[in-house]
Order: C-alpha cells, then sequence, then structure tokens
C-alpha cells in the first residue's frame, strides 16, 4: 500500500456533547437531527469559516430513515442558512459511517474534486432508534445466514472470549473509561446545544465518576441467550458460548444522541479559509472481516498506520471506539499499544456511542487531546456491526 501523500488538511473539527438516551426521553429527544448539524455548522461559520468556500458538505448516519432520511445533509445545510449553491450528501457505513464521510471528504480533496469540504456525522437515536429502518438480514432468514449477520454484543461476546478476556478484564476496562471520561478537561471544540437563549447540554453527561467494580459485579450479562448465537454455532462448531455471557450494561456502549463536523481542505485552501490548518490526514483505511469477531478496526488501523507510514509505537493518542469493551482491549493487544494512549479522556462506555457521530467526535477528542500533550499523531477507528471497521491517522500540525 502506497503512502498517503496528497495533502489533506484539517482546519478546524467541532462537535456537540454527547446525551444519553433514555425511555421517558433524552436530554435531546426534543431537538431534530438537522438542528444538532445546523449548530455545529452555524459554529464553524462563527469560528471563522467562509462559508462560501466550502464546495460539499458529507455527513454520515448510519439509520437514515424518518428525521435521518431525505438527505439530512442537505436539509441542515438550508436549515443553518449557509448559501444555496453549497451541495451536500449522506454516507452510510454503520457505526464506521461517520469516519466514511470523514474518508469520502479527504478523497474528494486529495483528488482535486473539492478543495474545502465539511464531514462528519449525526445521529439522534432518541428520535431514530437503532434498527428502525429495518434491515432485510434481520428477518430474512437466508439473507442473514448468507451475511453471517449476528448481533453486535454476541460478536463482542464472542471476541472476548476468543481473546481470553474475563468479566472481571471488561468491567475493569468500563471503570476506566468513566473514570478518565469524568477526570476530561473542557473543550472549547464541545458546542453546546441550545434552544433560544438556554443551553440544553454543554458537556457529555454519561460519565460516573463513583463506578467501581463492586458496583458493576451485580450487572446481568445482555447477550448470553441472544438468539445470534445459533448461527455462531453453525458457522463456528468448534467455538464454545461464554457461559452466561460476558458483557453487561456497563461494558456495552450506551446509546446516544450527537453530532461532530470538521473542516477538511487542501494546503492552497488556507488563502480561501484565511487560517491555517491545525492537522493533516496522513493514513485512511476501510477494512472488512467475513468472521463475526470484532477485529476489523484491527485491520483496518494497520491498513492506515501502513498509508500513513508510521509504526503503531509513533502514535501519541488512540481513540478507538469503545464499542464494547472487548474491542478496545483486542485493539491494544494487537498493535501493542501503550494502554494510557488509548481513549484517554475516556469513551463511548462513559459518554455513548451516537453511531453516524461516533467518528467525529473521536476526531475532535484526538485534536484535542495532542494539542494538550503536544503530541503528532492519532489513530481514529470504529469497528461496525457486518464484520466492518475503519481508521484515520492524523498528524498535527505543530
Amino acid at each position: 500500500m502506497s503512502q498517503f501523500t496528497s495533502g489533506v488538511y484539517i482546519y478546524d473539527a467541532v462537535r456537540t456533547p454527547k446525551a444519553r438516551v433514555r425511555r421517558q426521553g433524552g436530554t435531546f429527544a426534543d431537538v431534530p437531527s438537522h438542528e444538532l448539524l445546523a449548530q455545529l455548522l452555524s459554529a464553524l461559520q462563527e469560528r471563522g469559516l467562509p462559508t462560501d468556500t466550502v464546495d460539499d458538505v458529507i455527513v454520515g448516519t448510519s439509520t437514515a430513515v424518518g428525521d435521518q432520511g431525505g438527505d439530512i445533509a442537505r436539509t441542515a445545510v438550508l436549515w443553518a442558512g449557509w448559501p444555496d449553491q453549497v451541495g451536500a450528501g449522506v454516507v452510510s457505513r454503520l457505526c464506521c459511517s461517520g469516519l466514511d464521510a470523514i474518508e469520502s471528504a479527504s478523497a474528494k480533496v486529495a483528488s482535486g474534486i473539492a478543495d474545502v469540504v465539511v464531514a462528519g456525522g449525526v445521529e439522534s437515536m432518541s428520535r431514530v432508534p437503532m434498527l428502525s429502518d429495518r434491515p432485510a438480514f434481520l428477518g430474512d432468514e437466508e439473507l442473514g445466514d448468507r451475511t453471517g449477520y449476528v448481533t453486535i454484543g454476541v460478536s463482542a461476546d464472542l471476541t472476548a472470549a476468543e481473546y481470553g478476556f474475563t468479566r472481571t478484564d471488561l468491567d475493569e476496562y468500563a471503570v476506566t473509561s468513566h473514570r478518565r471520561a469524568a477526570a476530561a478537561p473542557p473543550s472549547e471544540s464541545v458546542i453546546p446545544v441550545r434552544s433560544g437563549a438556554t443551553t440544553i447540554l454543554g458537556s457529555d453527561e454519561g460519565p460516573r465518576p463513583d463506578i467501581s467494580l463492586e458496583s458493576l459485579a451485580g450487572l446481568a450479562p445482555l447477550f448470553g441467550e441472544d438468539p445470534s448465537w445459533s448461527r455462531v454455532a453453525m458457522r463456528l462448531p468448534a467455538v464454545g458460548r461464554p457461559e452466561g455471557g460476558l458483557h453487561t450494561a456497563a461494558t456495552a456502549p450506551q446509546m446516544a444522541d450527537g453530532a461532530a463536523m470538521a473542516v477538511f481542505g487542501s494546503s492552497s485552501a488556507r488563502d480561501r479559509l484565511g487560517r491555517a490548518p491545525i492537522a493533516e490526514v496522513v493514513g485512511v483505511a476501510q477494512a472488512a472481516v467475513r468472521s463475526p469477531l470484532l477485529t476489523a478496526s484491527v485491520v483496518a488501523s494497520r491498513r492506515a498506520l501502513e498509508n500513513a507510514g508510521i509504526t503503531a509505537g509513533q502514535l501519541d493518542v488512540i481513540e478507538a471506539n469503545e464499542s464494547f469493551a472487548a474491542s478496545v482491549l483486542v485493539m491494544t493487544r494487537e498493535l501493542g499499544l501503550d494502554p494510557n494512549r488509548v481513549n484517554p479522556l475516556g469513551g463511548s462506555l462513559a459518554t455513548g456511542h451516537p453511531l453516524g457521530a461516533g467518528g467525529g467526535a473521536l476526531l475532535v477528542n484526538a485534536l484535542d487531546q495532542l494539542a494538550r500533550i503536544d503530541g503528532e499523531y492519532a489513530l481514529v477507528t470504529i469497528p461496525a456491526a457486518l464484520g466492518l471497521g475503519a481508521a484515520v491517522v492524523i498528524r498535527r500540525l505543530r
């Protein structure tokens, strides 16, 4: 794989706080996806982005139906009052949707198709619940068998079992995630979501600093009796089901609402934007595996590092989505990462995972942390259902 040397730069990046989804109505339950995006687009404009320089807007969303159907990206651009000539579109690659949008923006800039692209993602799981698009593989047994679809929680339990991670290992990681998230410093890149002059939410609301191994011990496993295990037994008869199950509500990502957007451009775009870039995109990769294990992000990360021409040891920050505790533990082991550099601000177990917005949110965290520690390289990566994975490597410009 050749190095990514086309000169794609990041000029700004913002995200909303992550709001918890609740049965009785989450904090952002009354805020539609186009409004979450529009507030970020307005924030980018207020931070100095000349909107008439933007050639395209690309938004990732996992569930492109209902409030998020009908090209939510273009809807948000018009709702934000941006110039009519700014086009916009949607990409959907399940949990990798946000990184797909970022990689699509990078490809457009690298190819010369566009000079300035704004990209990121959105997911309102309060208003558009996961799987509300009713994918065919859920109800069609033959299609499910042929695609090998299993519930992603079953994939997580299977991954933990295959790599020898115990329930205690998973719980310990969840405690670390919450404590790091609770201790994370405030960021100017996290834009409070408002209703008129009232702030609805100004920071991630999921972290619980008082969480402990003792408090997690009584939680019941979520996926031990999931019907997807029958498909695992059919495809991988030698693999045993973890007795009772491994992942719980604490070691699975919280459902959340949120959005994230970033500005990508060429080196010459600085003249149009009137500012210097803050980072360069130096490696990108998508990957897929046939196995039900959550390992595609490992494959994608290796490809992105090779693409960037660096080793895992050169990474100062790794933002690996906590799709489940097992996915991060596997990433750390397989790439030989320093655990202290992996998700130093906590992750989705504590703050929630707004699916399509996940990639952009991780990018904001990576940029923030690189600036705090005066670091150079960061990896952002996410696994997804159906064996998908994506990764991006960035280099901070000092």
